[in-house]
């Protein structure tokens, strides 16, 4: 594998992911259909600017890093989307947070084609994109994981390979689902504790020295000193994936209180008006909710 196209590296997360690839010594071809000064540095690097989604099936492999499943769909089987073009032997790899639903339908039309599709969501920020040290979890056969695992070790620290196809967006949407519980949980908790009238640094003080600590709950403490940036995951994506966890419970028939709840929750802030914020403004949504002033 030598040639690589990139779907989405103007985004915060793309942008990262395709600079490393290139770094690796990868050729680099990319899409760019909105902002083209972010990757103007990816252009002076040896990056290759094509036309548009079907112009990248003659490459020996494409990542795509999109929002969701509506847009991935559009990329892969749109009425220009790569399998319009695609040719036997071309892998497909979608980092994006999707359904599993839509990933099995786009793994059925490859396979119709020769094409492989491999689910390779993604998990840490924008920050660790562009140091190449993000985490995948790998839905794909053996094989394909082993042709593949050179060019993911080139934006990622950690590569898990969590079964067939598929099952890397089922394991990214019941983490993101814990990880929305916990922010939910904590930004619930300060409310409550400031309605209350105790020091709620103090119950940071307390859940930093037990088992109840993680980075999550430390990202969303730092809201009492007024940063809402710990965190670098916007309210909106949040409540969008919750979405699709609460579509994958439904499908299994699966009982999930908690998990209706902690959507409820982020589609509740985001109508409070704080959905182009970042996660931990929560807090600020708890705030409102509960006639407060939280930190």
């Amino acid at each position: 594998m030598k040639h690589i196209g990139f779907v989405g590296a103007s985004g915060l997360m793309g942008h990262g992911m395709a600079k490393n690839i290139r770094a690796k010594g990868f050729e680099l071809s990319i899409t760019v259909h909105q902002r083209s000064e972010p990757v103007q540095d990816l252009l002076a690097a040896g990056a290759r600017r094509v036309a548009g989604y079907a112009d990248l099936a003659a490459c020996d492999a494409v990542v795509i890093c999109v929002t969701g499943s509506p847009q991935v769909e559009a990329v892969v089987a749109g009425p220009s989307g790569l399998l319009s073009q695609a040719r036997p032997g071309l892998i497909v790899i979608d980092t994006s947070t999707s359904e599993p639903d839509s990933t099995r339908r786009l793994a059925a039309l490859c396979r119709d084609k020769g094409v492989v599709y491999v689910d390779a969501p993604l998990t840490r920020t924008p920050v660790e994109a562009e140091a190449g040290k993000l985490n995948t979890m790998v839905g794909a056969s053996q094989a394909v994981f082993e042709q593949i695992s050179p060019l993911l070790q080139a934006y990622c620290e950690n590569v898990f390979h969590v079964g067939e196809t598929g099952a890397g967006h089922i394991i990214k949407l019941l983490n993101n689902f814990v990880a929305q519980a916990i922010c939910t949980a904590a930004a619930e908790a300060f409310a409550v504790g400031t309605r209350a009238g105790v020091d709620v640094r103090q119950l940071v003080r307390v859940v930093s020295a037990g088992g109840a600590n993680s980075g999550l709950f430390q990202a969303m403490a730092k809201t009492l000193d007024g940063d809402f940036t710990g965190l670098k995951f916007e309210l909106n994506n949040a409540a969008k994936d919750l979405r699709y966890y609460c579509h994958l419970t439904e499908s299994l028939k699966a009982h999930s209180q908690i998990g209706s709840n902690v959507h409820q929750a982020l589609n509740l802030a985001a109508a409070l008006g704080y959905g182009s914020e970042l996660v931990p403004s929560l807090v600020k949504a708890q705030a409102q909710l509960n006639g407060v002033r939280i930190g």
